[in-house]
C-alpha cells in the first residue's frame, strides 16, 4: 500500500496515538490481521473474533515486525498503537478514507453463486492490458474487503473486488469502502435464508451496494435471471446470458467436458468466439461478465478472448484433479441449492461428451444457512441426481440425508453416511478405473479432506 503516517491514520480512524512522540509520522505500508502473516512496516489490527481475540498477539506482531496496532484496549508493552472504540469500524474507515486516494476504475462482484469465478476471469482478462488488483481467495467479507483495498498499490489500473453478506445491512456497509464503479451481480439464489428470508430478501440485500454507487456507475447484470432482469438498479444497466433479449449473449455454446466450454460471444455487431478452460457449461455466465466488463473499459476483442482462454479455476471451485485411475471434480469450496444443482448438470453431460466408460460419482453434503425450507431443497438434489442419472450419490452430513431421499424417490442408487470417516474404508471398492467423482458440499464440511483421500487413488 502506499505509505501512511501512524498520525494519519489515528485521524481517520478517530482514535488517539499512544507512542513515543516523533514515531508518529512513521509510515506503515501494510495491514494485517494475523499475527503470523506479519511483515515489517505493518500495521497490526487487533480484531477480537469468536475463537481468539487479536489483542493477545498485539505485542508479538510488534516483534515480529509491526510498527503499529489498532487495538481498543489500553497497551502497556511500549509499542507504538492507536485506541480505537472498535477496531472493526476503525478497519472500515482506514479501507474507505484509502480507497479516495485511487481513481481507477473498481470493479465490485456480488451475487448468490460464481463469485469467485467471476472476479478470477474478470481480472484474467483485465490483466492483459491493465495491471489488476484482485481479492485473493476469497476474502470477501467485513475484513477480507477492507483488507483487499488497503493492498492497492500504485502501479494498479482497475481492482476487482468480491463483496459477499449474509445479513441485511452488510453490503451497505461494504459498498461504502469499496464504492464500485461497475458492479457484476452474477445470480439470486437460495443461500443465507435463515437471515435474509426468501429470494426477495436476497435481492434485497444485495441491492444495497447501489446506495454508494455514483450516478455514472453500471451495473453488469445476468439477464437471464428473472429477478434480475426485470430489477431496476437506478444506474445504466446491462445484461447478459444465453437468452436472445441480453445486452451481450453468448450463442454456439458447446459444452467440451474437461477440456471447457466454447462460445461466440454477441454484443451488437460484435462477434467473438472463445474458448473457456473450465469444466462446467456454467462458466459461460462469468466469462460473458468478463467481457462486458471489458468491453465498458476499452479493452480489444483479441485481449477478451486471450484472457478468457488464459484462465485457470482457483481450488475447491470445479477445479478438475487427474491421477491414475480418476477424475476428481474438485468443487468442496462452497455449495447452495442453485450452484449444486449445476454441477450435478455439468456431472451428468459427461459420458456422452467424452464416452466415459467408468462411473460418474457425487459425493455431497450439508448445504448450510437455508432456512425452514433446508429439508426440502435437499431432497430436490437428490431428484436431480436420479433425474440426471448420476451413477452413484454418496451423500454425507445431517442435512444430506434428505439428497439420499431425493434420490430413492427417483430410483436412483444412493448410499448415506453421517460423518466423512464413514466414508473412507469403502472408497476402495467404491472406485474404478474412469470414474469420475463430483465433491461439493458447503465449506464447514470441510469436504477438502475428501479431495486429498481420492488424490491417493
Amino acid at each position: 500500500m502506499k505509505p501512511v503516517t501512524l498520525e494519519k491514520i489515528a485521524e481517520v480512524t478517530g482514535g488517539k496515538y499512544y507512542g513515543p512522540i516523533l514515531r508518529r509520522l512513521e509510515r506503515i505500508t501494510g495491514v494485517c490481521t494475523d499475527s503470523k502473516s506479519v511483515e515489517e512496516g505493518n500495521l497490526f489490527v487487533c480484531i477480537r473474533g469468536k475463537r481468539t481475540d487479536g489483542h493477545l498477539f498485539a505485542k508479538a506482531a510488534c516483534e515480529a515486525g509491526a510498527i503499529c496496532r489498532l487495538s481498543e484496549e489500553r497497551l502497556e508493552d511500549g509499542y507504538p498503537y492507536v485506541l480505537v472504540e472498535s477496531t472493526l469500524k476503525a478497519l472500515r474507515d482506514l479501507a474507505e478514507w484509502y480507497r479516495s486516494l485511487f481513481h481507477i476504475p473498481v470493479i465490485g462482484v456480488i451475487g448468490s453463486v460464481g463469485k469467485t469465478t467471476t472476479k478470477e476471469l474478470t481480472a484474467a482478462v483485465l490483466n492483459m492490458e491493465k495491471c489488476v488488483h484482485k481479492t485473493r481467495g476469497n476474502l470477501n467479507n467485513e475484513i477480507g474487503v477492507p483488507l483487499t483495498l488497503l493492498g492497492l498499490r500504485e502501479e494498479h489500473e482497475a481492482a476487482v473486488i468480491e463483496m459477499g453478506i449474509s445479513d441485511f445491512g452488510e453490503m451497505r456497509l461494504l459498498s461504502k469502502m469499496v464504492r464500485p464503479d461497475i458492479v457484476i451481480f452474477t445470480a439470486i439464489g437460495y443461500c443465507h435464508l435463515e437471515n435474509l428470508g426468501d429470494l426477495a430478501g436476497v435481492l434485497k440485500a444485495k441491492s444495497e451496494v447501489f446506495e454508494y454507487m455514483a450516478s455514472d456507475a453500471v451495473a453488469v447484470m445476468n439477464g437471464d435471471d428473472e429477478m434480475l432482469r426485470n430489477y431496476d438498479p437506478g444506474v445504466r444497466k446491462i445484461t447478459y446470458g444465453i437468452n436472445e433479449n441480453n445486452d451481450v449473449r453468448a450463442e454456439n455454446v458447446e459444452n467440451l467436458g474437461f477440456d471447457g466450454v466454447s462460445c461466440d460471444i454477441v454484443a451488437g455487431g460484435s462477434r467473438i468466439f472463445t474458448l473457456i478452460p473450465a469444466f462446467g457449461i456454467h462458466i459461460v455466465y462469468a466469462a460473458l461478465a468478463a467481457a462486458c466488463v471489458a468491453r465498458l473499459l476499452g479493452l480489444s476483442p483479441e485481449s477478451i478472448t486471450r484472457g478468457l482462454h488464459n484462465y485457470h479455476p482457483v481450488g475447491g471451485r470445479a477445479n478438475i484433479i487427474s491421477t491414475d485411475t480418476l477424475t476428481i471434480v474438485d468443487d468442496c469450496y462452497n455449495a447452495n441449492p442453485n450452484s449444486m444443482a449445476a454441477a450435478i448438470r455439468s456431472l451428468s453431460s459427461l459420458r456422452s461428451l467424452v464416452g466415459k466408460t467408468g462411473k460418474r460419482i457425487a459425493i455431497l453434503g450439508d448445504m448450510k444457512e437455508l432456512g425452514p425450507d433446508s429439508r426440502e431443497m435437499h431432497r430436490k438434489i437428490g431428484e436431480l441426481c436420479a433425474e440426471r442419472k448420476i451413477d452413484i450419490t454418496i451423500c454425507i452430513g445431517e442435512d444430506a440425508a434428505e439428497i439420499a431421499n431425493g434420490c430413492a424417490m427417483g430410483g436412483s442408487l444412493a448410499v448415506y453416511l453421517r460423518t466423512k470417516e464413514q466414508l473412507y474404508p469403502y472408497l476402495a471398492r467404491l472406485l474404478g478405473k474412469g470414474d469420475v467423482v463430483l465433491v461439493k458440499a458447503s465449506h464447514s464440511m470441510e469436504f477438502e479432506e475428501i479431495v486429498e483421500k481420492l488424490k491417493k487413488y
